[in-house]
């Protein structure tokens, strides 16, 4: 019999949430709680393990949750659904060790220390002084990361070579970011008020004297250490990470199969659209190549944000009341440029639970002043306008009517890079790409979506490729096979595609689900279009999907075909 004063699936949710900004005020500063501004998480094994335990206390006070009445209501079951799936895969990969080798080209810890203070509040002084609090605890946080990356060494944990040699790279240029010896945090440092500038001065330093000690470590201590380790993870740690990106034990062999047949689906609408554009071209991308050259092109760094900004304003004004319906505070998003010395993609944050803080896109110039168009029009639907923004927003705008938890953190990888995949391909629909330029474009997006299942999965499980294959037939895929292959079937310069490659190796299992998250969303609007017929309202529907918060795959279609 269970205790009726006991906690609701919703109610533990949140008490998780709670304890975890206690624990992580990196969450806490992106859900907007200023408390957490003038700290840092504790990276070490300890701090690891305390987040672990945290988890695995939050399951057991929900197996007696979903036993009270109630429980079985469809808002408290579906955030029971998503808060056990996520907390199950989260514990699966802290218990094999994955933090104890946690370094890439993104998200790794030392990431997060130098990122959160792009979104840490820097309006007023009193702000100020809590980022120069926050400027010294770097130190600290970075020696407990560097204590579990020691641990993983002595457990012959190591991570990949190749994304640990981009990580060495990545920390001299937050380090030394003009060649004058001069930081990414004396620069971020520089913008604070007058009254705290020898204060500021001296924490920034102090945080750049931590990142070269991490820097220096890694290069003459672990690198040499791993220097034999496997660049690829094998096929028990992908399903691993593939459940975790993912919130369901996928079917790879399928999904493999799955990506080559958009592979070979994508390439026919292309061969199509590049003869719009350049008659005669030989691939798709000698044509994207042409509009390199020729196409509509914005100059200048401040221009290109600018005019992104447009794109989504002019969205919203479209779509609002249309195909989705928006609250006011939704309706706002914000165009970046994203600090230099991280990853080549695009990407979006949320805003804080209060929407003081909009959600915001950010374009990684990579050093680059003109920008085509064509590489960024259905790429701006995806990070903003209808995709991540108008789904993530929504989430923290409804979060009464679901849970603190749904609402913020509780996301799903695919379920986020489906729905942004989606949206691109609704735009297509709602014929927004007007002229074969942009067309072309947003097929070469959704091509590098299938070579991502194609090659994420292919050279972590070394398969061969199929004998149908334009590519190497019969090969096993390895790393060097990976970044050829995306290469040649890509509009992206060279050093995005060595970004990429090296992010797969980073995060293995969350690139392909961008493609497989849109078959769901796909899938789930199909079963729900079959079950209403001609009544089926998409706006409706779209509002109720973008307001029931995340979920793994399988639940998505379950829940989308409800609706």
């Amino acid at each position: 019999m269970s205790d009726t004063n006991s906690p609701l699936p919703r109610q533990v949710a949140d008490a998780y949430v709670d304890d975890l900004i206690a624990l992580d005020p990196v969450t806490g500063t992106y859900l907007g709680v200023r408390e957490s501004s003038s700290r840092l998480p504790d990276y070490s094994p300890a701090g690891q393990e305390a987040l672990a335990e945290l988890a695995r206390t939050t399951l057991a006070r929900l197996d007696e949750a979903e036993r009270r009445p109630g429980a079985d209501s469809d808002v408290e079951r579906r955030c029971a659904r998503l808060l056990r799936e996520r907390l199950t895969a989260e514990l699966a990969v802290h218990e094999t060790d994955e933090h104890l080798r946690a370094i890439g080209n993104m998200h790794t810890p030392g990431h997060s220390v130098r990122d959160i203070f792009t979104v840490t509040p820097s309006q007023t002084e009193e702000d100020w002084a809590a980022i120069a609090e926050r400027l010294r605890a770097v130190p600290g946080a970075l020696a407990g990361y560097r204590a579990s990356l020691r641990l993983g060494l002595d457990r012959k944990l190591f991570a990949a070579p190749r994304p640990t040699a981009t990580y060495i790279q990545q920390l001299t240029e937050w380090t030394d970011t003009d060649g004058t010896g001069r930081g990414w945090f004396e620069d971020f440092a520089a913008a604070g008020p007058d009254a705290l500038r020898a204060e500021l001065d001296e924490a920034a330093r102090t945080a750049t004297g931590a990142l070269v000690e991490l820097r220096d470590w890694l290069r003459d201590v672990y690198a040499p250490a791993g220097e034999d380790a496997p660049n690829t993870v094998g096929r028990e740690r992908y399903a691993r990470w593939s459940r975790y990106f993912n919130g369901t034990d996928l079917d790879l062999d399928e999904a493999y199969a799955y990506g080559w047949a958009e592979f070979h689906r994508l390439l026919g609408e292309m061969r199509q659209e590049a003869q719009k554009i350049l008659p005669g071209a030989g691939t798709p991308w000698v044509a994207l190549a042409h509009l390199d050259e020729h196409g509509r092109h914005i100059e200048g760094v401040e221009e290109v944000r600018e005019w992104l900004q447009g794109l989504m304003d002019q969205a919203i004004e479209d779509l609002d009341g249309t195909h989705f319906e928006l609250a006011e505070r939704v309706r706002k998003v914000e165009s970046r440029i994203a600090p230099p010395g991280g990853a080549a993609a695009p990407y979006y944050t949320g805003p804080s639970e209060d929407f003081s803080r909009p959600g915001r896109t950010w374009l990684p110039t990579m050093g680059q002043t003109r920008f085509p168009v064509y590489d960024l029009v259905s790429t701006w639907y995806h990070e903003g306008v209808p995709g991540h923004h108008l789904q993530i927003a929504q989430w923290v705008h409804v979060a009464e009517n679901l849970s603190r938890y749904q609402a913020t953190i509780g996301g799903v990888s695919a379920n986020a890079e489906g729905w942004a995949l989606y949206a691109e391909r609704l735009m297509d629909e709602l014929g927004y790409l007007k002229s074969p330029e942009e067309r072309l474009g947003y097929l070469d997006a959704q091509m590098m979506r299938a070579v991502r299942v194609i090659v994420d999965i292919g050279m972590h499980l070394e398969l061969e490729i199929p004998a149908d294959s334009p590519f190497h037939p019969g090969e096993r895929w390895t790393p060097e096979l990976a970044q050829e292959f995306f290469a040649a079937h890509s509009s992206r310069p060279a050093d995005f595609v060595e970004s990429e490659v090296t992010r797969y190796l980073t995060i293995p299992g969350q690139a392909i689900g961008y493609k497989l998250g849109e078959r769901a969303w796909l899938l789930g609007r199909e079963k729900a279009r079959e079950r209403h017929g001609d009544a089926f309202d998409l706006k409706a529907w779209h509002m109720a999907a973008l307001s029931q918060g995340s979920l793994g795959l399988d639940d998505l279609v379950d829940e989308l075909s409800l609706l």
